[in-house]
């Protein structure tokens, strides 16, 4: 059994790491939705993992009838004064939640690495939250992203799949890579229908945060960049995959 965790310790900036970036909010969040839009169902939207909000909020455009699961307090309160009744929270880890009903699309993004066991949040999505016809919309960081590739190459990480320290105290328990990644899903009998990266990155998420603080990066070049990464998943900032019910 693992030990207790502190997901309001877990979700503060430290000293070497923030646990989010503008680079997550301004750049990642506008691409994951253009990559989720054409696969929407109509009907309900259930996010496992909201944190403070802000990706929650730009699911309000597309969907009235939202549900929040968080671990964190701290984080669902302040999604919460952001949000207030256009969305239901539910302050749950999501090995224990209890939810009423199923879904026509779940998003899962940035969060199935801080699990302690994927595989079994991964089934109860198949088997008691995914509604007929529902999608799963399943987003981690990439190990093989260049950024990653080339702390190995500087000697800051041992390899592409490890876990810093400072990602640890974020919760992190693994780093996957698309193989990995649909390996968890299909374990979990999900029928893997689409797969894909968002946004090519070569930078640390600190460098794009310093880049987009200045006029060095246009519009054109971040669409460019988004759009080399369906060329190559295997080296995008992301790594996504779209799962109906198995």
């Amino acid at each position: 059994m693992s030990e207790r965790r502190d997901y309001n310790a877990e979700i503060k900036d430290t000293g070497e790491r923030r646990y989010g970036y503008s680079f997550d909010f301004d750049v990642m969040h506008p691409y994951m939705i253009k990559s989720f839009e054409p696969f929407f169902r109509s009907g309900s939207l259930l996010e496992l993992g909201s944190y403070k909000g802000d990706f929650t909020q730009r699911f309000l455009a597309y969907f009235e009838d939202v549900t929040c699961v968080e671990a964190s307090d701290v984080a669902m309160e302040e999604a919460r004064s952001k949000l207030g009744d256009r969305v239901v929270f539910v302050n749950s880890r999501f090995e224990d939640a209890t939810l009423p009903n199923r879904y026509d699309n779940i998003v899962l993004t940035h969060v199935l690495e801080h699990l302690d066991d994927p595989v079994k949040v991964l089934t109860r999505i198949n088997d008691e939250w995914l509604s007929e016809g529902g999608r799963l919309f399943l987003v981690c960081p990439n190990a093989n992203a260049p950024s990653r590739q080339i702390a190995v190459k500087m000697g800051l990480i041992t390899h592409n799949a490890a876990v810093t320290p400072s990602e640890a105290e974020h919760g992190h328990k693994c780093t996957y890579s698309l193989d990995t990644l649909e390996r968890d899903a299909t374990t979990a009998k999900l029928k893997v229908v689409h797969r894909s990266g968002i946004f090519f990155k070569a930078l640390a998420n600190f460098q794009w945060d310093r880049l987009l603080a200045t006029d060095i990066i246009s519009r054109d070049y971040l669409d460019g960049c988004y759009a080399l990464g369906q060329q190559y998943p295997d080296l995008c900032s992301s790594i996504f995959l779209m799962c109906e019910r198995g």
